[in-house]
This record gives C-alpha cells, sequence and structure tokens, in this order.
C-alpha cells in the first residue's frame, strides 16, 4: 500500500485545519480512550498522561495549521504553547511535534520515552512506550514515515525512515521498521521483517470497530488468505 502525500495534503502551504476539527478530534481522542481504557472522563485526564499530551498536541498543531487567524496574535500565542509543551514533556515522557498530522482516535498505551516527530499517522493507531517516530524536524520535508489507519507499534518499536505501512499493521516490541509495509503486516526483528498477515485486529479497539468498512474488508482478506493457506 502507497500513502501518497499530496492526497493527505500534509506539511503543504495549502494544508490548514479548523478550530471545529481541532475540537472533534479531541473528542474522538477522549472516546477512544474511554473504550479502551472503560473510565470516567475525570479518571482518565488524571490516570492518563498520553491522553493529555494528545490533546495538547491537537492545539499546537491547530496553531501552526490554522488560517484566518491574525499573525500576530499567533506569534504571542506560541511561545507560551512551546513552553508547556516542555511542561507535558516532562509530566508524561511524550513529545509530540506540532506539525506531524494523526488522525482521529489516537492512543498511547502507557507513560515515556515517547517520540512522534513530523510524520503521518491515520486513524485509531495505538503506540506503547519507549516509541519513536520520525526524525526529521524540517515540516516541509516529504521524507517521513507514513503510517496508515489502526497501526499498532508495540514499546520500543522505532519508525525513523521514510517509509509507507499500511493500515491494520502490528510493528511488534523494539522493532525497527526501515522498509515498507503492506496491509496487514505483522512485522519483527531489526530491521523489522514481515512475518505474518494476522495484522493488528487483536490491539486495536475502537468504538465502530465492528462497524468500520474499511477494517472489515481488511479482515476479511486476512481470513480469506489464512483459508487458502491452510488448503
Amino acid at each position: 500500500m502507497q500513502i501518497q502525500l499530496g492526497a493527505l495534503g500534509v506539511m503543504s502551504e495549502s494544508y490548514s485545519i479548523s478550530f471545529l476539527t481541532t475540537l472533534h478530534n479531541i473528542h474522538s481522542d477522549l472516546v477512544r480512550y474511554r473504550v479502551t481504557e472503560k473510565r470516567s472522563y475525570p479518571a482518565m485526564l488524571v490516570m492518563s498522561p498520553g491522553l493529555l499530551a494528545s490533546m495538547y498536541y491537537r492545539i499546537g498543531h491547530w496553531l501552526w495549521h490554522t488560517q484566518g487567524v491574525p499573525g500576530i496574535l499567533l506569534y504571542v500565542v506560541r511561545p507560551f504553547y512551546l513552553l508547556g509543551k516542555r511542561l507535558i514533556e516532562v509530566y508524561a515522557g511524550i513529545s509530540i511535534s506540532p506539525h506531524a498530522k494523526i488522525g482521529q482516535g489516537f492512543y498511547i498505551e502507557n507513560f515515556g520515552s515517547i517520540y512522534v516527530g513530523v510524520s503521518i499517522i491515520g486513524d485509531n493507531c495505538s503506540i506503547a512506550q519507549e516509541v519513536s517516530i520520525g526524525i526529521i524536524s524540517d515540516p516541509d520535508s516529504h521524507d517521513i514515515p507514513v503510517l496508515g489507519d489502526r497501526v499498532f507499534i508495540g514499546a520500543g518499536a522505532k519508525v525513523v525512515d521514510p517509509v509507507s505501512v499500511g493500515s491494520d499493521v502490528a510493528i511488534g516490541a523494539n522493532a525497527v521498521v526501515m522498509t515498507d509495509l503492506e496491509d496487514c503486516a505483522v512485522a519483527v526483528g531489526v530491521p523489522a521483517k514481515t512475518v505474518s498477515h494476522k495484522g493488528s485486529f487483536d490491539f486495536i479497539v475502537y468504538d465502530t470497530m465492528h462497524t468500520d468498512p474499511k477494517r472489515l474488508q481488511n479482515l476479511s482478506e486476512r481470513d480469506r488468505q489464512a483459508i487458502l493457506n491452510e488448503s
């Protein structure tokens, strides 16, 4: 699977995001945490540092990719955002670049040592502790990792090269992804190699998972391939 940067419209001069969309994305993150952790919203704000990091990232992404806001206001507000970002990094151990483009329902499982640089991440993805995604800080660069929807990245894994990762992919703990991965791949090792096509279906939970047509399509294809391999 190849994801086209132009189709997603990220890191380009024409890309922008509205404050309403930002609020919708924050709500989608809240719902994802609620479904996955089964906690109340107040409890999640206290017990889930990844949620706070995600919410703060959403605001920063809007600040850097908004249109219609006076430049002088952004010039004043952005330094305060960066100061708050440092506090979030200390509290949560999570650093997310405001230039990353992350889809709805982003879920960070655990505290600590997580870095998300300039990259594209699809909807309903999950990452564990000590994960690094992207190493380039130039928001105009196209040499960045591109992850599809419903990708699971295990503890300590690294996706730092400009690779394309398909949807419903599971990346094992401590794997280092240096080549493209197709839909439903399960990749482990250094460098990461595909060992099966069972996908991330057992690791990704979200509210519409049982009715999501794209997920169901990949799940059906996985099961079909498994039957063919057994016959």
